[in-house]
């Protein structure tokens, strides 16, 4: 009886051990996938004068009142939307483009803040002509990326096929965010990503700048995929304009529907998003998604076993608008829309204006 309890418990172990060896993965694990999102930050100022910035307001004697208190609750809240969101994907951000941010110190305090810092991102960020100051900028996981280059490419009216509202001293006198592309390599794959916060609608103006923006970004990611024969190209930013808009549909060359996306066009998934009523921002009382990712054909009709882009909402939508309740206003008269920092010029203690977007790649 001995000899057959010790055969049986014998047995018993070693099925436990192969159902150990056999357990599956978490499916982002298993299939080798990276998030890649971006985020506009509004107005991540610290509390000390840039020179040669107009950063004015956001100093402890400025309208604002920009106190060190404030500053840090702006860099604790803006952790925690980077947090929830790994919390939901299991995975840290492997590429997260962010706007609006003044300068590199800000985004060191950033991702210094407890609730990221295991992350330990990596920073690519120049500083840029813009007359409010504000620049993008590129935070990443190294032990995932590994990065080849990075350039800040100029926004300038040489060469453009459009035809501009704006005087040739107007368009000398004009500063606005330079375009980040950041050369990377993850897992042996060549990735070009672009970072932009194109021209503002203020005033009901810009739509032909953003177009010059679109028209920019497709004709150097065209250079790209010239001298890097396969390399995936990743769009995204603070378009100031919607994925239907010109600069996007037309100079990015943004098709709704991978069927549609040829080699020299780009997928946009947040195109049937909007139609869908998914809203990243509200800008006079409508929602709209400023914050658009999209990607090149090498990542939508990519080899098997090579990077592509994932479905990730109901199993049908390419990319996500990430919101939670602690980041929308839950009542008064803009419930339902994102939490901001400000207010009619008061501080309020929220988020952003913007609610980040992302998509995921896998393998």
């Amino acid at each position: 009886m001995k000899r057959i309890t010790k055969l049986l418990l014998i047995a018993l172990l070693a099925v436990s051990s192969c159902a150990s060896a056999q357990k599956v993965p978490s499916s982002r694990q298993a299939r080798q996938s990276h998030v890649i999102g971006f985020y506009n930050l509004e107005n991540l100022f610290d509390t000390v004068h840039d020179e040669g910035k107009n950063d004015y307001e956001f100093l402890p004697d400025g309208s604002n009142n920009w106190t060190e208190e404030k500053y840090a609750k702006k860099l604790s809240n803006m952790a925690q939307v980077i947090a929830a969101m790994k919390e939901d994907n299991g995975a840290w951000h492997t590429v997260l483009g962010v706007s609006e941010i003044e300068n590199r110190h800000v985004l060191e305090d950033l991702v210094s803040e407890p609730a990221i810092a295991a992350a330990n991102f990596q920073i690519i960020h120049y500083d840029g002509p813009d007359r409010r100051g504000v620049d993008v900028a590129l935070l990443y996981d190294a032990t995932k990326m590994t990065v080849v280059s990075s350039e800040s490419i100029p926004f300038t009216f040489d060469g453009s096929a459009i035809s501009f509202s704006m005087d040739k001293e107007g368009q000398e006198r004009f500063r606005t965010r330079d375009i980040l592309c950041v050369h990377g390599i993850i897992d042996g794959e060549h990735f070009a990503f672009y970072v932009c916060h194109l021209p503002s609608r203020l005033g009901g103006k810009g739509q032909d700048l953003r177009a010059r923006g679109g028209e920019i970004i497709y004709n150097h990611s065209m250079q790209m995929m010239k001298q890097y024969p396969g390399i995936k190209c990743v769009v995204m930013g603070d378009m100031n304009d919607n994925p239907t808009d010109e600069s996007m549909a037309v100079y990015l060359r943004g098709r709704e529907n991978i069927s549609e996306v040829g080699p020299e066009d780009y997928f946009s998934p947040f195109l049937s998003m909007l139609k869908a009523g998914y809203s990243s921002l509200y800008y006079r009382g409508e929602g709209n998604i400023y914050d658009c990712i999209l990607v090149n054909s090498n990542l939508t009709d990519a080899p098997a076993g090579s990077f592509r882009i994932q479905p990730i909402v109901k199993k049908k939508y390419y990319g996500r608008v990430f919101s939670k309740p602690f980041m929308t206003n839950q009542s008064g008269p803009y419930k339902g829309t994102p939490f901001r920092t400000f207010s009619n010029g008061a501080f309020i203690g929220g988020y952003s204006d913007h609610y980040p977007t992302y998509i995921v790649i896998s393998k």
